[in-house]
């Protein structure tokens, strides 16, 4: 897992204008993972962000970055509460849920589509990609929308442009400390 992987992927988080983001990756050392991740969370915990593994599998990995002051606002949302409770999470403690989504994407044979609410995704979407078995949405980008079509289609135009935005000053020699924004 490069910086330069995670600014292609997490770019919006880097810039505190996202909640979170989860990428894939290929391993060959369960170690050298966990070093990674140690040594991504040294340079980037002071600025507001932390990164965890999920799940292992027995060659990828997927990773989560997201910022854990965003991510407690969103889950104290009373609709994200409310749908979170009905999968088990405790919602007093945003930490707790993040161990709770990972042993449910370990444990489960269902994905745990509760899981955009970890992205900074509307809770009326996530609901609406649930009940709705991923149909009938309006419109789909970064996730399918069954809300504000138009709220969401300037979100997707946001992270687009920040992610396009976050790859070129990587291109033209900026650190990924230095990209990160530090949010309060």
């Amino acid at each position: 897992m490069s910086d330069e992987m995670i600014i292609r992927h997490c770019s919006p988080t880097l810039a505190g204008v996202k909640t979170g983001n989860l990428f894939s990756c290929s391993y060959t050392d369960k170690k050298e993972v966990f070093s990674k991740v140690r040594s991504l969370n040294r340079r980037l915990v002071p600025k507001g962000v932390r990164v965890i593994p999920l799940k292992l599998s027995v060659d990828r990995v997927l990773l989560y970055l997201y910022r854990p002051n965003k991510l407690e606002d969103d889950l104290a949302v009373e609709d994200a509460a409310k749908l979170l409770k009905e999968y088990g999470y405790s919602v007093k403690d945003s930490a707790k849920c993040v161990v709770r989504l990972s042993r449910r994407l370990n444990e489960s044979e269902d994905f745990p589509h509760e899981i955009g609410l970890f992205l900074g995704y509307p809770p009326e979407d996530v609901r609406g990609f649930i009940d709705n078995h991923a149909e009938g949405y309006k419109c789909a980008g970064c996730w399918k929308v069954y809300g504000d079509e138009l709220s969401a289609r300037k979100k997707f135009d946001c992270y687009k442009k920040c992610t396009d935005v976050y790859c070129s000053q990587w291109a033209k020699g900026k650190s990924i400390e230095r990209l990160t924004v530090a949010v309060s």
